[in-house]
């Protein structure tokens, strides 16, 4: 079984600083990629940040150079170090992981329980 457990959301003021961490679980799970969605009521969830085996990370326009994510491959966790936040970070944040399950040599994806950020003026 393969969870994420997501931490460190919560309320901060415009112009400050936030950040998030997901914890994988599961031996059997090679992770290829993992990274941050986050989504509005409404709205489509949306691609943050994301990092991969090699370290190459992506990151949507909008939080570049205010977002940064990172990777411990040996504690399975993710970061989101988020600065010089704005009202319209405001949102739910999922992590996701995506890899190989080992036991079924199959790709699969796996998703946080979310985590809320919520930016005020």
């Amino acid at each position: 079984q393969v969870q994420l457990v997501e931490s460190g959301g919560g309320l901060v003021q415009a112009g400050g600083s936030l950040g998030l961490a997901c914890a994988a679980s599961g031996s059997t799970f090679s992770i290829t990629r993992i990274g941050w969605y986050r989504q509005v009521p409404g709205k489509q969830r949306e691609l943050v940040a994301t990092i991969d085996e090699n370290d190459e990370t992506n990151y949507i326009a909008s939080v570049v150079g205010r977002f940064t994510i990172s990777r411990d491959k040996d504690k399975n966790t993710v970061y989101l170090q988020m600065n010089s936040l704005k009202l319209e970070d405001t949102a739910v944040y999922y992590c996701c992981a995506d890899g190989v399950l080992l036991t079924t040599q199959t790709q699969r994806t796996y998703w946080g329980q979310g985590t809320m950020v919520t930016v005020s003026s």
